[in-house]
């Protein structure tokens, strides 16, 4: 009966090892993906807030594009939507190839916000309509290769409130370090 136990438990320790509560999505497997091209590493869009983050310390590479096509998950308009959810107004665009041809176009934010749009091989729309993806992984990814632009943007903020006489003289450096120690 130990034996049974003892198998049965090593059985699904390995399932629940092999395949994670939430796979990615499975129409873009990473083990088909024959070439990936960053066509633009960073690019501001209308919502940039450089008081959160300047758009020109976020650069998008293919290990980013690779990391997002593993754990990114499929979510509605309503939840993708920038008026309802955090957005830092910068993204990378990229191109992945797979094998059979298809090509997904990818938009990336900081953030783990992703847009998507499928192509033939002739980049003709294959599907409609774009998908909206959120990653959770790539944003504390991406977020922890960004600390100091966090901290650039964090004083940039805080010397603008402190000129404008909205916090007291020598406030901004205080709850800089205080920001700078909580990271």
């Amino acid at each position: 009966m130990k034996k049974i136990n003892i198998c049965m438990t090593a059985a699904v320790l390995l399932f629940a090892a092999t395949f994670p509560a939430e796979a990615a999505d499975r129409r873009y497997p990473i083990a088909y993906v024959q070439k990936v091209e960053v066509t633009n590493p960073s690019r501001r869009t209308a919502w940039e807030d450089k008081d959160f983050l300047d758009c020109d310390d976020v650069v998008l590479t293919e290990e980013d594009v690779r990391y997002a096509l593993r754990h990114m998950r499929k979510v509605p308009w309503k939840v993708y939507d920038p008026e309802n959810t955090d957005t830092t107004g910068c993204q990378g665009s990229a191109l992945v190839t797979f094998k059979n041809g298809r090509i997904l176009a990818m938009g990336i934010e900081p953030t783990g916000r992703i847009t998507t749009a499928e192509y033939d091989a002739g980049m003709k729309i294959a599907a409609s309509p774009a998908g909206f993806y959120e990653c959770d992984p790539c944003r504390e990814r991406k977020m922890k290769f960004l600390k100091d632009a966090l901290y650039r943007a964090d004083e940039r903020r805080l010397k603008k409130l402190e000129a404008e006489g909205k916090i007291p003289p020598g406030e901004a450096e205080r709850r800089l370090k205080t920001l700078q120690t909580s990271r």
